[in-house]
């Protein structure tokens, strides 16, 4: 096709959504702002990271087009690649609270975290989502996928977050890509050699009768040009994350022990009864549910024995003004996937209800609820129906939910207590303003399972474990996270497993100090690349992050 949108590259993709000669690119590849992660993997890098940034007019509109490369690295983003994209965002934030409205589009074509720099591209994407919903206050920011590699990974949750999205028939959106849940899950879970069944899954026809896709249109740049300047013009937003009830309701009615089939689903999401849902606080129950260290924690910091929840995978409770949200383990969950402590449907719409509701209750008030999580999520979870009903806009509408709550005044803080990994992490843990751990070597901060990353990455696991050697953000350790600079303390001689009054009262003191910290602070996620360790940590830190946010400042407004 001689016109064709999908053909073209990021760069040129940015260009032919714009007016001719109206064009500026930021951070191009002449800055040379290459990832300092990548050449000590023996990974030829990019000049441009593999994310175009480009300022220009449509339609008498300004607008901010941020292109993903899907031919570098899958598309993946780590740290200098996720860190023009906040970066742009965060600039178009304040233009438009200045009153000069400029339009965010972003061309989605990416597999989500790039496994080579892990930790990083998980923090970038939560700093992604926080700007999102920023934004959103004030404009639509339009989402495009393209074709190619298609929206997949965390990258797929900030799809779910964006006003609208709008893609080909050569597209698919999806959490987890069949290869990882085959890997995680099983073949008959989802036998990744069955091309079928993933577009018939993951493709937009189907995924705009299900409301995960706003609009499919023809592969031609005149129909993007279109399309973009109509959902500008007519202000369109979709509300994604914030269709907790229908879910919720939805999942109500589902049989999760049976495989869906597509009829059926498509069934049963147009004959949904919506009723709302608002989760009662835990309580003290006689019998010991599944044991797990966001459950242990949770009640050491509440001091709710057993505790017992409607939803028994989703623990909260109001104690000493404080608001204490846990996702736990339950080895007889009528959702097979999510036993372990891993956040699936039913979790992420219920965190996102109980955060929501606080957010309406102390809407009026000038000193806002602290919320604290306590982390310990091995992941999100891995199945053939979490995909089918877009597990991404569960994890989305929960990171939404807790971003917002952050910018309403909200002081957020996460306790990691037990594994934070991958899109679990996204959705209850990142959007916290603090980040506080055990210093314990066996939880586990990662984007993917080694056995996942050492597939997708074709790699083994001897190898992936070599890299951490000279990467910190690919190991899985809690020792190596600290050197990012993306944690505000680690709790020195408590592990996770101790339940002593002792560790417990240390505790509650790195909590104190942490909310503490937050009187007068700022509501966004700055701390993270602007304290000691991330601006001068010998690790590395995010010193490539705060040299782009630099560059970008100085080029925005030239």
């Amino acid at each position: 096709m001689s016109n064709s949108f999908v053909e073209l590259h990021a760069r040129q993709r940015a260009e032919a959504l714009l007016d001719a000669g109206s064009t500026r690119e930021l951070i191009g590849p002449l800055d040379n702002m290459i990832s300092p992660h990548l050449e000590p993997q023996q990974i030829v890098p990019e000049s441009d990271d593999g994310v175009v940034i480009m300022k220009g007019r449509l339609a008498d509109h300004d607008l901010v087009v941020i292109a993903i490369e899907g031919a570098f690295q899958g598309g993946g983003i780590g740290e200098v690649s996720g860190a023009k994209i906040v970066a742009a965002l965060e600039h178009a934030l304040a233009d438009n609270q200045a009153g000069h409205r400029i339009y965010p589009v972003i061309i989605l074509d990416t597999g989500g975290v790039r496994l080579q720099e892990a930790n990083y591209g998980l923090l970038s994407i939560s700093e992604i989502h926080n700007m999102v919903v920023a934004l959103k206050k004030y404009v639509p920011v339009i989402g495009l996928v393209p074709g190619r590699v298609g929206s997949f990974g965390g990258m797929s949750i900030t799809n779910a977050l964006l006003s609208y999205v709008i893609g080909t028939n050569q597209a698919r959106i999806g959490l987890n890509g069949p290869e990882v849940i085959e890997q995680e899950a099983g073949v008959r879970e989802w036998d990744a050699s069955d091309k079928n069944l993933i577009w018939d899954t993951l493709g937009t026809t189907q995924r705009q009768a299900t409301g995960i896709i706003d609009e499919v249109i023809e592969d031609d740049v005149t129909a993007f040009r279109d399309a973009v300047s109509t959902a500008i013009a007519t202000h369109q937003d979709s509300h994604r994350d914030q269709r907790g009830d229908f879910y919720l309701s939805l999942l109500d009615q589902l049989d999760p022990s049976e495989k869906l089939t597509i009829p059926a689903y498509d069934k049963l999401f147009k004959q949904v009864t919506v009723t709302p849902h608002h989760l009662a606080p835990a309580t003290s129950g006689e019998n010991q549910s599944t044991p797990s260290r966001g459950r242990t924690w949770f009640e050491n910091l509440t001091g709710i024995t057993n505790a017992q929840s409607d939803v028994s995978t989703v623990l909260h409770a109001q104690v000493d003004q404080r608001e204490y949200i846990a996702i736990v383990a339950d080895a007889q969950n009528r959702f097979p996937r999510v036993r372990h402590g891993e956040v699936g449907l039913q979790e992420g719409y219920t965190v996102a209800s109980v955060v929501n509701d606080l957010i309406a209750a102390d809407a009026d008030k000038t000193t806002k609820t602290p919320i604290i999580m306590v982390v310990d999520v091995p992941s999100q979870a891995y199945g053939y129906n979490e995909e089918l009903i877009g597990i991404h806009m569960a994890l989305a509408a929960s990171a939404s939910a807790y971003a917002r709550a952050r910018q309403a005044g909200h002081k957020v803080v996460a306790l990691i207590a037990g594994d934070a990994v991958s899109g679990g992490f996204l959705a209850h843990g990142l959007q916290s303003n603090r980040l506080v751990a055990f210093d314990d070597l066996d939880i586990t901060v990662q984007a993917m399972s080694k056995a996942s990353s050492a597939r997708i990455t074709q790699r083994t696991i001897a190898e992936l474990e070599a890299a951490t050697q000279h990467v910190p953000a690919m190991a899985y350790d809690i020792e190596n996270y600290q050197k990012l600079g993306a944690l505000y303390q680690l709790i020195e001689g408590v592990k996770g497993t101790d339940t002593d009054q002792a560790a417990i009262s240390k505790v509650k003191a790195a909590l104190d100090e942490a909310l503490t910290s937050l009187d007068d602070a700022s509501t966004d996620l700055s701390f993270r690349y602007t304290n000691p360790i991330a601006v001068n940590g010998e690790a590395g830190g995010r010193k490539a992050t705060n040299q782009v946010r630099r560059l970008m400042a100085e080029q925005w407004a030239d």
